[in-house]
C-alpha cells in the first residue's frame, strides 16, 4: 500500500488533495456559490442548480496544482543541477555526486519537497544498480517537465558515449538557469496584469452587490419571475465567459 503511494506521488500527471486542501477549496466553492446565488436568483432553490460546480471547481483546482507542482520541480531541479555540477568539478563521480546532491537538497529545501524525494529515490536506485542515467530519463517523462527531459536526454547520450560530464552538467545548469530567470521576469511583469484582471472582473459583482444594499427595490424586478431568471442567468454565463476569457488573455505559459 505504502509503495503504491509512493509510485502515485511520483507521478506528476496526478494529484492529490490534502484534507486541508479539500476544505480550503470546498470553503471557496461554497463561498462562490452562495454569492451566485444571492446576487443572481435570490432563491434557496437555485442551490440545486449549483450541484455540478463543487466537480468542476474542484478539477480546476486540480489542473492548476498539477502545473504548479511542475513548476516547483522545475526551478528546484535547477539548484540540483547547480549542486551536481560543484561536486563533479570537485572529483566526485557522476554518481557519488548524486548522493552529495541529495544531501545538499536535504539542507535546502524540505523534506517532503519533491526534488528531496526525487533524489532520495535516485541514489537507492543506485545501490541496486539501476543506471543513473536511465533515472534521469525516467524522471523526465515522468515529470513533464520540458526542461528535465532535455537535461535527461543530453545527460543520457553523455553518459553513454564518454562525454566530458563536468561540462554537460556546466553548461546545462547555466542554460536551465537563465531560461528560469527570463521565465520569473515575465511572471513579475504578468502578475500585475493578472491583479487587474482580477479587479476588473469583480466590478460587475461588487455593482450588484451595491445596489442590492443600498437599492434593494431597483433590481426587485429581477428576481422571482421567469424572465428575470433568464435575464440573470444569461448575464451570469456572460460574466462567467468573461472571466474565463480575461484569465486565458493573462495567464500566459512560460
Amino acid at each position: 500500500m505504502k509503495a503504491e503511494k509512493e509510485k502515485e506521488n511520483r507521478d506528476y500527471s496526478v494529484y492529490q488533495f490534502t484534507g486541508k486542501e479539500i476544505l480550503k477549496y470546498l470553503g471557496e466553492c461554497g463561498l462562490f456559490c452562495m454569492g451566485v446565488v444571492y446576487l443572481f436568483y435570490e432563491s434557496a432553490w437555485a442551490f440545486l442548480f449549483m450541484i455540478p460546480v463543487p466537480f468542476v471547481f474542484m478539477g480546476w483546482k486540480k489542473k492548476q496544482c498539477i502545473r504548479e507542482r511542475r513548476k516547483r520541480l522545475n526551478y528546484q531541479f535547477r539548484d540540483a543541477l547547480n549542486a551536481m555540477s560543484v561536486a563533479v568539478q570537485a572529483g566526485y563521480s557522476v554518481e557519488n555526486a548524486v548522493s552529495a546532491c541529495t544531501r545538499d537538497m536535504e539542507r535546502l529545501y524540505e523534506a517532503d519537497s519533491d526534488i528531496v524525494k526525487e533524489f532520495r529515490y535516485i541514489e537507492s536506485q543506485q545501490r541496486v544498480s539501476v543506471p543513473v542515467e536511465e533515472l534521469f530519463f525516467d524522471l523526465g517523462e515522468r515529470s513533464g517537465v520540458e526542461d528535465i527531459e532535455n537535461f535527461a536526454s543530453v545527460f543520457k547520450t553523455a553518459k553513454r558515449t564518454g562525454g566530458d560530464m563536468n561540462r554537460v552538467l556546466e553548461k546545462v545548469a547555466r542554460m536551465l538557469g537563465d531560461k528560469i530567470d527570463v521565465k520569473k521576469e515575465i511572471e513579475a511583469t504578468l502578475s500585475a496584469k493578472k491583479s487587474e484582471q482580477m479587479i476588473m472582473s469583480l466590478m460587475p459583482a461588487g455593482i450588484i452587490a451595491y445596489l442590492k444594499l443600498t437599492s434593494p427595490g431597483f433590481l426587485s424586478t429581477l428576481y422571482g419571475n421567469p424572465f428575470g431568471i433568464c435575464a440573470m442567468t444569461v448575464c451570469l454565463f456572460i460574466y462567467l465567459a468573461a472571466y474565463w476569457m480575461g484569465t486565458r488573455i493573462v495567464d500566459i505559459e512560460v
